[in-house]
């Protein structure tokens, strides 16, 4: 990991050969669980990339910075990468408030491309977002489980910053469209490990799901308390922050009747999906971490990055923006397009089977807008 205190990387030249990407991912904390997927589904993009000929006619070098630092600590560490021309660009998966530290540090002056699923609202100049929002993601989930398993009584379990807040903010009006009501919320500090007072809170509520907005092994956690008080017996669970790394570490017995959303699960049987997986299988090997959705968003901000900087022809973010509207890139998700800044794509709702998700439909976006 580069610090700011250090000197630049041992590979940087001078010469221009070299575009520098800031890989921003955790490297510690609760979202450290997925964090080895972010690398290497990362690197995985990088080589691609670089054997289709780089971009701008350099090849991509990823700079690992810790995104599972202080917010305050991380953006230092990147502006330095930035002042000393180690870096053009930036990406990763780290939690918003991370991204609201660095965003206002270096947008103005390299492209930006955030790529964790997040609470929606981002319009920072320079920032490009590739993944899934409250409106398009979480909306059509807990419609359609009002729906199919009339679900109408909410409880939230998350986290104490922006996304959970916000999130749940939203949440608040999706349940009522669909006939429902938060009853209760609780936020707490990453890196919980007592649940208790909050599951006491939810026997005595009369809840009959959980929104689950906890990152990493605080999720885990929270799933192997919940299964031990006995709540998955009366409460489904649905999560926008769920992969298959969560999934394995929590247990299955443990993951009785827990949804979760996203843009990609690695279950798909979809050709790009099944591609996606050969390539990565093949070259890190069947034991390497799942990439799941939190890992492969990061193979996804490498392949925008690069498309950004070949739509514009330059790394500099005035000409980047002009021609945003212009990017497509196709990668595990299909093809995508940004529209204002963000990607749009397709989101499925899958339910937690063993170690594994069963996908059981791709979620109706149209239910999704207002």
């Amino acid at each position: 990991m580069f610090r700011h205190d250090s000197p630049a990387p041992d590979w940087f030249t001078a010469d221009d050969s070299v575009l520098g990407v800031a890989l921003v991912f955790p490297m510690q904390g609760p979202a450290g669980i997925f964090g080895p997927a972010c690398e290497l589904c990362a690197r995985l993009a990088v080589e691609e990339v670089n054997r289709a000929g780089g971009a701008l006619g350099r090849e991509l070098r990823l700079v690992p910075v810790d995104g599972g630092a202080p917010p305050r600590e991380v953006a230092e560490q990147v502006e330095a990468l930035v002042n000393l021309g180690v870096v053009q660009g930036v990406t990763g998966w780290h939690i918003s408030s991370v991204r609201q530290a660095l965003a206002p540090r270096v947008a103005h002056r390299v492209p930006y491309v955030y790529t964790a699923l997040y609470e929606g609202g981002e319009h920072t100049a320079g920032v490009f977002l590739t993944s899934e929002t409250p409106r398009d993601q979480l909306r059509p989930a807990m419609v359609l489980l009002a729906h199919e398993r009339r679900v109408r009584r909410w409880f939230v379990v998350g986290n104490d910053y922006v996304w959970p807040r916000r999130t749940a903010r939203a949440a608040h009006a999706y349940a009522r469209e669909s006939g429902g009501r938060i009853g209760g919320e609780v936020y707490l500090p990453l890196g919980t490990h007592d649940f208790e007072p909050v599951l006491r809170r939810i026997e005595r509520s009369d809840a009959d799901a959980v929104l689950l907005l906890l990152v990493g092994s605080d999720a885990v956690r929270f799933n192997r308390a919940f299964a031990a008080y006995g709540l998955d017996a009366r409460c489904l669970r649905l999560s926008t922050l769920m992969d298959e790394n969560m999934l394995m570490a929590s247990g299955p017995s443990a993951t009785v009747d827990l949804y979760s959303a996203a843009g990609f699960f690695a279950s798909l049987a979809n050709q790009d999906t099944l591609d996606f997986q050969g390539r990565y299988a093949h070259r890190f090997g069947i034991e390497a971490p799942s990439p799941g959705s939190l890992g492969e968003s990061c193979y996804e901000g490498v392949l925008l990055l690069a498309a950004l900087l070949r739509g514009a022809g330059s790394t500099d973010v005035t000409a980047i923006g002009a021609a945003a509207d212009t990017v497509s890139y196709e990668g595990p998700r299909g093809l995508l397009r940004l529209r204002g800044s963000h990607v749009r794509q397709r989101i499925y709702l899958a339910r937690a089977d063993g170690p594994d998700f069963d996908v059981l439909t791709e979620l109706d976006l149209h239910t999704a807008r207002p």
